[in-house]
C-alpha cells in the first residue's frame, strides 16, 4: 500500500501523518507498515536541537495509525467526514532505544481482540537495525 492508498484509508495529514508505507496486511488479522524518520519532521525542531529524538509519544501514533489502517481494511470501509476513530490506551510500554532521523521504523499490530467496535492490538514498533538482526 503506497502513500496515496494510506491516505484513503487514514484521517490524519500532515504533518501528523506517521505511516509511509504498508509493506503487509491481513484482514482482521496483522499489519506490518514503515515510518521512515527523517531530520525534515517538525518534532526535531524542538526534541532535541542539540540531539534529535522522535518522541515515544509519537512512536506509539504511529502504532496506532497503523492499527487504525488495518481497522478499515478489516471492515472494507473508509473514512470519512464522520468517522471518529479513538486511541484508548497503552499497557506495558517500553523503549530500548532512542529513535534518530535516518532510522526507519518496521510497524506491526496484530488484532488480539475485538469486541463491540474496540479493537486490542498487540504492537511493536522496530528500528531497521533491530529488524535487520532479527531477519538474520
Amino acid at each position: 500500500m503506497d502513500a496515496q492508498e494510506i491516505l484513503r484509508h487514514l484521517p490524519h495529514r500532515y504533518p501528523f501523518l506517521l505511516v509511509d508505507r504498508v509493506l503487509e496486511v491481513e484482514k482482521g488479522k496483522r499489519i506490518v507498515a514503515i515510518k521512515n524518520v527523517t531530520m525534515n519532521e517538525q518534532f526535531f525542531v524542538g526534541h532535541f536541537p542539540h540531539y534529535p529524538v522522535m518522541p515515544g509519544v509519537l512512536i506509539i501514533e504511529a502504532l496506532a495509525q497503523a492499527a487504525a489502517v488495518l481497522t478499515f481494511v478489516s471492515l472494507g470501509t473508509l473514512p470519512d467526514e464522520n468517522s471518529l476513530s479513538y486511541f484508548a490506551g497503552i499497557d506495558r510500554a517500553r523503549f530500548k532505544r532512542p529513535v534518530i532521523p535516518g532510522d526507519q521504523l518496521r510497524l506491526e499490530a496484530q488484532l488480539t481482540r475485538e469486541l463491540r467496535g474496540v479493537g486490542k492490538y498487540a504492537v511493536r514498533a522496530l528500528s531497521r537495525a533491530t529488524w535487520s538482526r532479527r531477519r538474520n
